[in-house]
């Protein structure tokens, strides 16, 4: 891909950035330099290659699902100031 200073200073203007000509020419090269590695790994064949969702080949261990602490609803409920049906009531804060 090709990029002037031109695209420079219009992507900055359309960022709202004040750029001198300094950062312009600094900015310039820097993307020159990205573009050219996007360039590289694009010419890479991955034909064959499936998909990973990981660089390393790694699963997570997994605990059983199993319940660890008892209902205490009630208890945590007593020192709400209102409910109704199991449930918290709470001020209309949207009309």
């Amino acid at each position: 891909m090709s990029l002037s200073i031109n695209d420079v200073y219009k992507v900055a203007r359309l960022a709202r950035l004040g750029v001198t000509e300094q950062e312009a020419q600094t900015a310039h090269a820097q993307l020159l330099t990205i573009f050219s590695l996007i360039a590289e790994m694009q010419a890479v064949d991955t034909n064959g290659i499936a998909p990973m969702s990981h660089a390393q080949d790694i699963t997570q261990r997994l605990r059983e699902d199993v319940v660890t602490e008892h209902n205490q609803r009630e208890l945590f409920q007593a020192a709400a100031p209102q409910i109704k049906k199991g449930l918290y009531l709470v001020p209309q804060v949207i009309e």
